[in-house]
């Protein structure tokens, strides 16, 4: 199993494997139980694992630092039903830096359960080589792009609107 076909789905607890995608939906699998069904995008949403970054003081992280930090953290992993001021102290030892105004305590939670499903589950926690190449390709290309003459302008204009009658054939 990759951690790149792993979504979050809204409306559902847990994590899913992304099995197969359609224009109104997608085939998903839990991770939990194993089942699988079809959701619907016209009532649910899907967040790839990939995707989601946590607030921090600096730039934002992806959730794999985050996940990071708690497998190399040697505190013990607290419940994810715990209570709120164990759950930022765990964060605050584990990762300092993340922003504790931004990030809420139910986003904490997830995190936590998301991290035991993953680990009960052996996969992988790292990001896929395009995700790690699109990072690297931002970071260079974050130049303004000047337009080079006044032509440029022109054609992007909206066409004009005539208001002669139409010939019928």
């Amino acid at each position: 199993m990759e951690y790149s076909k792993l979504v979050s789905v809204s409306g559902l607890g847990g994590l899913f494997e992304l099995i197969s995608s359609k224009a109104d939906g997608g085939v998903v699998r839990s991770l939990e139980d194993k089942s699988t069904k079809f959701v619907s995008t016209r009532l649910h949403r899907f967040s790839h694992l990939e995707s989601i970054e946590i607030y921090t003081t600096k730039e934002n992280v992806n959730l794999v630092e985050i996940f990071d930090a708690i497998k190399a953290s040697k505190e013990k992993l607290p419940d994810a039903k715990a209570d709120n001021k164990t759950l930022q102290d765990y964060f605050k030892k584990v990762y300092p830096d993340m922003d504790f105004e931004r990030v809420y305590v139910s986003d904490m939670k997830k995190m936590i359960k998301w991290y035991e499903i993953l680990t009960a589950n052996n996969v992988e926690i790292k990001l896929s080589e395009n995700v790690e190449g699109e990072v690297a390709a931002e970071t260079k290309t974050n130049q303004p792009k000047v337009a080079s003459n006044s032509q440029t302008t022109v054609k992007n204009a909206p066409a004009k609107k005539i208001n002669a009658p139409r010939k019928m054939a």
